[in-house]
């Protein structure tokens, strides 16, 4: 795709169970009023949209400004569906990682003002630490039920970059690991952190796996 220019102002959409990751893709459907006027402007202007991680406790007040991760990721509307009751289905690109400094609220929805937080570029990620990825995936795929869905990530030749991203996307963590994995300050630390989580998940797979021989 190509570089799209990012303005210093972007609508938020901050949820409790989503995080966007750069050059991955997000579908989403949009039923309440404020962010159905939100897509609505989006899709007149730049079609940006900054997807944060709402903090533990939004429910106390989700309809107003809860607490928000401050590192989001900024996704632009490549996709839309405007359905006859004015809902909207759309896919959201990742470009860029994202800091919300500042936010306004002159609209129903959250604004931010926000600075790019672009990567160090990296070519290619040191072979033994992508080997331990492609290792870790294929046991996943083994091992865990979401796992049939990874082998065609390893099949289609991604850059090193898409790969990690869409693993952190598409890996059954929880939204505060994923979170963890976006605000790596690198690839290679990105990585690493991802291999680190994915080991975890398959030691506790192996715990509860025993467990269950045992009571058997």
């Amino acid at each position: 795709m190509a570089k799209t220019e990012i303005p210093e102002w972007v609508p938020l959409f901050p949820l409790p169970t989503v995080v966007l990751f750069p050059k991955t893709y997000l579908p989403l459907h949009i039923f309440e009023p404020r962010y159905r006027e939100m897509v609505e402007d989006a899709l007149q202007g730049d079609r940006m949209i900054g997807m944060v991680l709402l903090k533990e406790g939004w429910e106390a007040d989700y309809d107003g400004r809860p607490p928000i991760y401050e590192t989001g990721s900024i996704g632009k509307i490549v996709r839309s569906q405007r359905l006859d009751d004015g809902r909207f289905n759309i896919i959201l690109y990742g470009l860029e990682k994202c800091l919300v400094r500042t936010e306004k609220q002159d609209r129903s929805y959250r604004q931010g003002q926000i600075d790019i937080l672009r990567e160090p570029a990296v070519e290619a990620l040191y072979a033994p630490l992508k080997e331990r990825l492609v290792e870790l995936t294929l046991e996943y795929r083994q091992k865990m039920p979401e796992g049939e869905s990874l082998q065609s990530v390893l099949e289609t030749g991604l850059e090193d970059d898409v790969l990690v991203a869409t693993l952190s996307a598409g890996l059954p963590l929880t939204v505060v690991e994923k979170q963890f994995l976006l605000e790596a300050e690198t690839l290679p630390l990105r990585a690493r952190r991802l291999a680190a989580l994915m080991e975890m998940g398959l030691q506790r797979t192996d715990t509860m796996e025993n467990a269950d021989d045992e009571t058997a």
